[in-house]
């Protein structure tokens, strides 16, 4: 029988993990933890693995299943869409998240993907297109399950909460409160318990001595905060994940989670990146500091959390997004090929080339990083065909100094081969650009109008994903796999149908 179908069958017929306690049949956790790990990168992970202690990374390195080269099935990715396709199971291109903004059509402005147009803007999964893991953990418990999502930003907690779940909370990077939205109305928040009064980051940051840990010599980071920034820079630092750590055990007490034979979810965002955006280079004492803290906290984690609920009734999943900050290195300084490409002059050009050809017009409506948006009304008015249109497009920008490759809205969503298929997984008819420019590794990607630049990378971030905990046995995995299968292995695991847009197949 064919695996994905007896899943479904199994959830049709009841057998979420209530009832397959009741029946002896194999255990399932009572708590699955999702954690996602913000720009984890196996290098770090590695190189600071001696000042370890035994009961974080170490535990998760040596019991867990181990995935040693895993990677996401699709390009350029960030926060919001990475998460996305980690409890989904699938791609932007179905899941619809391509980067935490993209241009609304409608208004040709920017677009956050959890703001909700139909509600002032209040933050929701409302652009999330599929259902998550922890949605049909809800579906397959008639809503008895618990699903919650704590994270430093609001995207990766409510894209990893899903549609269903109880709640979300996030750090408010205005005024330093952890915060929820009114879209989960039936959640009555921790905040409201008094946590933000006891342990709010505004409280900690007055008096911030940062101390790395570990055998080195002791150094304090002694930082000057002004208005928001204090915040941004608390939720860029290796000290936001001990909060994190709190607040998700105050859940776990209050709320019951794992306190009965229904699987609950708690999906946590950590931070691993460099320390306020800063370049590696210019913070590399407090890069090392992260990753020791977050060894710490983690290893806090396991260890309260297998003694409140039980070391077999709770199933880890460890994972990065996949990407970290660009280096904004000198290449031109080493000789090493580089350039900019200008994305604004790049519309110029063929507003004026088509100008030449079909008359003045407006053809590119406007552009955003490295994406074009086709003037769509021009076009028919003008009864300019968009097969003749985009041939053209890409035919003209191929020639341009730094421009490895063009990609078309028609060519993504007509093709469907092996050489595109990370292109077109990230890509979405409805958010992103009609026309996709690939720049040369090494190049700049500049728009002289909002002051844009990131450099192109093609250089892929090496990452795990580790198992742990409810009688998985260790084992280390070297062949790679994509993130887009954890979502299908945790519902196996559990016992229930896969995320409706999933197709992929479980680990194990």
């Amino acid at each position: 029988m064919n695996r994905y179908l007896y899943i479904s069958l199994l959830a049709v017929l009841g057998w979420n993990a209530e009832t397959a306690a009741q029946n002896g049949t194999r255990q399932v956790p009572k708590l699955v933890v999702n954690i996602t790990i913000d720009q984890l990168r196996s290098d770090f992970l590695e190189a600071y693995a001696p000042h370890y202690g035994s009961d974080g990374f170490k535990k998760l390195m040596e019991q867990g299943r181990v995935y040693e080269n895993a990677s996401y099935p699709l390009i350029q990715t960030d926060r919001a869409s990475a998460i996305s396709t980690v409890l989904t199971g699938t791609v932007p291109y179905y899941h619809s998240i391509v980067g935490q903004q993209w241009i609304n059509r409608e208004t040709l402005r920017p677009q956050y993907c959890t703001d909700d147009n139909r509600q002032n803007g209040t933050p929701s999964p409302t652009h999330l297109a599929v259902s998550t893991f922890g949605d049909e953990l809800k579906v397959a418990s008639d809503g008895r399950a618990l699903v919650f999502a704590i994270s430093p930003f609001a995207d990766a907690a409510i894209l990893s909460a899903g549609h269903a779940a109880d709640g979300a909370l996030w750090l408010d990077e205005q005024n330093g409160q952890w915060v929820t939205s009114q879209y989960y109305s039936n959640h009555n928040p921790i905040v409201s318990l008094g946590f933000n009064e006891l342990n709010s980051p505004s409280k900690q940051i007055k008096k911030l001595t940062w101390t790395p840990l570990g055998q080195e010599k002791v150094y304090d980071f002694r930082h000057t905060f002004k208005s928001h920034k204090k915040f941004q820079e608390y939720q860029t630092s290796g000290l936001i994940n001990a909060h994190i750590t709190d607040l998700a055990l105050a859940y776990v007490r209050q709320k019951g989670l794992g306190s009965d034979d229904i699987t609950d979810l708690l999906c946590l965002t950590y931070y691993a990146g460099p320390f306020n955006h800063q370049p590696v280079t210019d913070c590399q004492q407090e890069q090392k500091d992260t990753y020791l803290r977050l060894d710490q906290t983690i290893a806090t984690l396991i260890r309260q959390l297998e003694e409140q609920i039980g070391q077999k009734e709770v199933l880890f999943v460890v994972t990065s997004t996949g990407y970290c900050d660009p280096e904004h290195t000198d290449y031109a300084k080493y000789r090493i090929p580089t350039g900019t490409f200008y994305i604004n002059r790049a519309a110029g050009l063929l507003n004026m080339y088509f100008g030449a050809t079909w008359g003045q017009g407006r053809y590119i409506e406007t552009y955003t990083d490295n994406q074009l948006y086709v003037n769509r009304k021009l076009l028919e008015q003008k009864r300019i065909g968009l097969t003749d249109f985009y041939q053209r497009a890409r035919e003209f920008l191929l020639q341009m100094e730094g421009v490895r490759n063009v990609y078309t809205a028609l060519q993504l969503l007509s093709e469907n081969n092996s050489e595109i298929a990370k292109v077109r997984n990230a890509f979405h008819p409805q958010h992103n650009g009609d026309i996709l420019i690939e720049v040369n590794p090494g190049w700049h990607l500049q728009n002289e109008d909002t002051g844009e630049d990131r450099v192109s990378q093609a250089s892929a971030i090496p990452f795990p994903i580790i198992f742990y905990g409810a009688d998985i046995l260790p084992t280390k995995v070297q062949t790679p796999i994509t993130t887009d299968r954890i979502a299908p292995t945790l519902s196996r695991a559990i016992r229930i149908r896969a995320p409706n847009a999933c197709t992929s197949e479980p680990l194990f």
